[in-house]
């Protein structure tokens, strides 16, 4: 089809999620998706947001629904730096559309084209999207269980823009960082001159004790901090917030001035408002609770049923993902076919990564399926586990009758 239309080079560099993709396919009534990373609705407080919205339309309606300031909400953004476990200026706030909305900020004032910015193995989806159209050099660091190893992040520092991580209960893989990994990837970081971008939309998601200090409150001015009201209140909100060094974000604010004006104030308003009198203190504890209740039969349901397959995975101690590795030979893309013909989905995990990707991973969310679905779902995917393992070792024999004929 010919069109008069002729794209940015930039326009080239953008990519469907290979997640928002895969959700098409869960939208079938028949499939258990263990696959989207959205919270459940079961936790969204309905209830107090139908007083919010009555209270903001009643007392100063005209006000929220008028054009209003591009740095946000002045109470929300007091409301923001109160609730961090450092000391933060209101005026470093910068409310954003979505803490996606944070990190595409973040690319176009800190991105030109072949930087080179440094992320974990693997790493947010999202990030990648959103840095890609800035068309960087995206590196990976060596990463284990708890998230990058210092000693080759000081090896990748050199030129990097900087590195962006997620420390608490990581999309994808649920890991955490200890308090010795993010003191020593904090000092590394340090020494390098190399500044951190740090995510945390899953931090208050605890089950048992509460993470470790953030890194940017060991080092305030070689920070950008992100977070999102996603997780906690509402996705549907599209409300996150990030706290930038005062010589950043000037810069900041102009380029979101630049894309939306301003984050709805009517949104805005009504958080704020359900925010008031410690609502968070007392809603996000049920949240914690249920979440933890779905870890828990998820982490049964694999340790039953993947019993004998060489199946590796962890046990978050928070968030809403698990990561698995499946046996060798094994390659999870090619695998969500077959897992769908059994009704249940995934995210494969090879999207996910900046570098080489591992084919054998996956991602599971644990956090929308009621426990009998996650029972179910995972029973599913270990009988698809086994049939592949069946095909392959069918054609091995298969290949070597046929190399001992010939």
């Amino acid at each position: 089809m010919t069109t008069p239309w002729k794209l940015a080079a930039r326009a080239e560099k953008m990519n469907p999620s290979a997640i928002r993709e895969i959700l098409k396919v869960t939208e079938r009534p028949d499939v258990i998706s263990l696959a989207g990373g959205l919270p459940s609705p079961q936790t969204f407080p309905v209830t107090a947001f139908a007083a919010a919205c009555a209270e903001v339309l009643a007392t100063d309606g005209q006000a929220a629904l008028q054009y209003a300031a591009s740095e946000g909400y002045a109470p929300l953004r007091q409301a923001v730096a109160d609730m961090l476990p450092w000391e933060v200026n209101p005026d470093q706030v910068l409310i954003t559309t979505g803490s996606q909305q944070g990190l595409d900020l973040i690319a176009k004032v800190l991105i030109d084209p072949q930087a080179k910015v440094l992320v974990e193995t693997p790493t947010y989806l999202g990030a990648l999207q959103a840095f890609s159209p800035m068309e960087p050099q995206a590196v990976s660091v060596a990463s284990d269980a708890e998230g990058v190893l210092p000693e080759d992040l000081s090896a990748k520092a050199a030129d990097a823009r900087f590195i962006y991580l997620l420390p608490n209960f990581q999309n994808p893989t649920g890991r955490t960082m200890s308090e010795a990994r993010r003191a020593a990837v904090s000092a590394a970081a340090q020494a390098a001159g190399l500044p951190i971008v740090e995510d945390n939309p899953y931090g208050e998601l605890w089950f048992d004790e509460a993470p470790p200090l953030p890194l940017t409150a060991r080092n305030p001015e070689g920070c950008i901090y992100l977070g999102s009201f996603s997780k906690v209140l509402a996705p549907g909100l599209r409300l996150g917030f990030l706290v930038a060094p005062k010589a950043l974000y000037p810069k900041l604010l102009q380029a979101k001035q630049a894309v939306d004006l301003h984050t709805p104030i009517f949104t805005q308003r009504m958080v704020s408002t359900v925010m008031r009198d410690g609502f968070l203190d007392r809603h996000v504890p049920q949240i914690r609770a249920l979440y933890k209740a779905q870890r828990d039969a998820m982490v049964g349901a694999l340790r039953r049923e993947m019993r004998g397959l060489d199946v590796e995975f962890n046990v978050p101690k928070g968030g809403m993902f698990l990561w698995l590795r499946m046996p060798e030979g094994i390659d999870a893309t090619a695998l969500l076919a077959r897992a769908v013909e059994r009704h249940v989905a995934f995210v494969p995990g090879a999207p996910f990564y900046a570098g080489e990707p591992d084919a054998r991973t996956l991602r599971l969310s644990f956090v929308t399926a009621t426990e009998p679905q996650i029972a179910t779902a995972i029973a599913a995917l270990a009988e698809t586990v086994r049939e592949a393992l069946a095909h392959r070792a069918a054609a091995r024999m298969q290949q070597q009758q046929l190399a001992a004929a010939a």
